[in-house]
């Protein structure tokens, strides 16, 4: 009698665990910026967290930041530091495509990019969002997919995340496959700055607000062990006042019931499939590989050895004939840059700070040249000298053999592309709205041109500008490709449509572009300042050729390319579009990812067309092309 007692005792001491109910704050999208407003808004609701009913944790949704900057991501985390509770942060789109340290100072500051823990009976998981440093739709890094996939089933959960997880996530398939196969029952997120019930492929979800938009405020969270309620807490006119529930939901396991096509494809998939592939049977793979870590950069290619790097900060060698590995080394931070190659070197940079030197049979460090932050930024070398910038507000030359810095020239703003070098001049943008031009001896500036647009985010930052005709063709995020005079910095005239993505013809006549809204277009580099209109616009008529393709929505930063008669354009969601350099025609698509083309390498042997590229989610994928090949 006495064991039954006890039984029962422990079954009801268990069933009380069991149902024992969470309570959090859950806080978004608080945009921190040296000087805003929105800062006394986050430090609000910090403090009524600590002095109101008492909460078990909090979480934050990501955005923390505005720009993602150390001072930033500083300055937050001190406001967050003075909550009398644990509490537990993803990153936005926000703290990681505009990061002056390469995501790295998140990492550092709060120790991790990705969370687990328990309570009442739920475990919380939680991963960064990315886009990393290029502007590309919503993508989870390739690393936290591999995270993901290491998380047992079998347990109930709760996912944390900054973006919703439908088709604003290229992955979003991936994701919610992975989720409901771990056991996760509900999902919470931001971005969106304002409430919303949500369901992903059978998954029930809410976005919250953000701590400033409509009034100061944030969300309450309840969760038993079957029901979630969420809750609004602003601070009104009467002060704090928690609102009743906008969003209740019962929550139990979920089965996934999605079906998929024979490429992992869900119904729901908006954009180009796989099958396109077979549309256009001349294109053909040679050889493809998958990393375990995402690629946001381009390669080196020599004597039959391709070169590239792992955002992870590994460099590898493979054989180009078949994509065999010959060696690999881990330099210690985080890899964005491309890796230069000349004299049997490379030279990458790091977010560890350095700017490294190796050599091409083994990898081994022949010098380093240490720099103050990150150096995003991808170096080319001309001659015996690189150049290259960093984000520590200085653009450097170094003699590519001794590693000695030749000069150092104080900028604003930080470096994330390869700079245009000729003879006469460096050329480069920052996140600072400026576009440099540096004497190459020197390092003296011989101009600044400045964004028409007062903001950093319009800032000539992301592309690799190209010069022709004595002038400098830039793309802008404010939908513009601007002419300038390579002498004076002064504008000559600008194209409408575009983003941050422009090429340059092999004989350097033509200018290519691609609009953010399906076009494509050319303009001759020497056009005629006569047909400019009075506005400073090129008009339509006075361009080579402007059409329409089948991209749709794209913002791919990656440079456009020529090969022989094709004018390859990557885009942001793994497509490559080769077009007819005369009159832009499409010839051939070929898809090897969903995610985001890296700058790619493209050369001719005897007729065939052989085209390197690399995907922000970690494939890489050699492919040829016979245009003597029936289609």
């Amino acid at each position: 009698m006495k064991r039954l007692y006890f039984s029962l005792l422990l079954l009801f001491v268990g069933a009380l665990c069991f149902s024992q109910e969470v309570k959090f704050a859950f806080l978004t999208d608080c945009h921190y910026s040296e000087g805003a407003d929105r800062i006394g808004a986050l430090e609000e609701c910090i403090a009524d967290i600590n002095r109101a009913e008492p909460v078990d944790f909090v979480l934050f949704g990501g955005d923390i930041t505005d720009f993602g900057t150390d001072e930033e991501i500083a300055g937050v985390k001190k406001i967050f530091d003075k909550l009398e509770y644990k509490y537990y942060v993803v990153a936005g789109n926000h703290d990681a495509k505009w990061s002056e340290s390469g995501c790295n100072t998140f990492l550092k500051v709060f120790g991790y990019e990705h969370f687990e823990f328990e309570a009442g009976g739920w475990r919380f998981l939680g991963s960064n969002s990315g886009p990393d440093m290029r502007m590309t739709p919503a993508l989870l890094p390739r690393e936290s997919m591999v995270w993901l996939s290491e998380r047992k089933p079998g347990q109930k959960s709760i996912f944390v995340n900054h973006f919703p997880q439908d088709s604003s996530v290229l992955n979003y398939f991936e994701v919610t496959r992975e989720l409901k196969r771990i056991g996760v029952q509900w999902e919470i997120g931001g971005h969106w700055h304002s409430n919303h019930a949500m369901n992903y492929d059978g998954i029930p979800a809410v976005l919250c607000r953000s701590t400033y938009n409509n009034g100061t405020g944030y969300a309450l969270v309840k969760l038993t062990s079957n029901h979630v309620s969420v809750c609004d807490r602003k601070k009104t006119k009467d002060g704090w006042t928690t609102f009743s529930p906008w969003y209740e939901k019962d929550l139990g396991p979920i089965v996934d019931e999605t079906v998929y096509d024979q490429d992992g494809f869900p119904d729901s998939y908006p954009w180009i499939r796989y099958d396109i592939n077979k549309t256009y049977p001349a294109v053909k793979t040679v050889w493809s590989l998958t990393e375990e870590a995402n690629i946001v950069s381009g390669f080196a290619r020599g004597k039959g050895i391709i070169y590239y790097t792992t955002s992870s900060g590994t460099l590898k060698a493979v054989r180009e004939k078949d994509g065999k590995q010959l060696w690999s080394v881990t330099l210690p931070g985080k890899v964005f840059s491309t890796v230069a190659l000349a004299e049997n070197r490379l030279v990458v940079g790091c977010t560890d700070g350095k700017i490294y030197c190796l050599n091409t049979s083994k990898g081994k460090t022949l010098w380093t040249v240490q720099a103050q932050k990150s150096v995003l930024g991808s170096p080319f070398i001309a001659g015996n000298t690189v150049y290259i910038g960093a984000s520590d507000g200085k653009f450097r030359a170094i003699a590519l053999k001794s590693g000695k810095v030749l000069w150092e020239t104080e900028i604003e703003g930080f470096v994330e592309t390869t700079p245009y070098v000729d003879s006469r001049q460096v050329v480069f943008g920052t996140w600072a709205q400026k576009l440099y031009s540096l004497d190459p001896v020197d390092g003296k500036v011989q101009w600044v041109w400045k964004t028409p647009k007062n903001s950093r985010m319009y800032s000539p930052a992301a592309t690799v500008p190209v010069k022709s005709n004595g002038r400098i063709f830039i793309a802008v995020p404010d939908r513009k490709v601007y002419a300038i005079d390579a002498a004076s910095g002064k504008t000559l005239f600008w194209v409408n449509g575009g983003r941050e993505t422009i090429g340059l013809s092999a004989d350097g006549k033509t200018v290519y572009a691609k609009t953010m809204n399906h076009r494509c277009y050319a303009f001759d580099a020497a056009v005629d300042l006569a047909k400019v209109g009075e506005s400073g616009e090129l008009p339509q008529s006075a361009q080579k050729w402007n059409v329409e393709n089948t991209m749709g929505y794209e913002i791919s930063p990656t440079p456009i390319e020529e090969s022989g008669n094709l004018v390859l354009v990557p885009s942001d969601k793994g497509n490559l579009f080769a077009l007819d350099k005369n009159d832009g025609h499409i010839v051939w698509i070929h898809k090897t990812s969903i995610a985001l083309i890296n700058p790619i390498k493209s050369w001719i042997k005897k007729d065939v067309h052989y085209i390197l590229l690399s995907t922000m989610d970690g494939k890489v994928e050699l492919l040829e092309y016979n245009p003597n090949s029936a289609q």
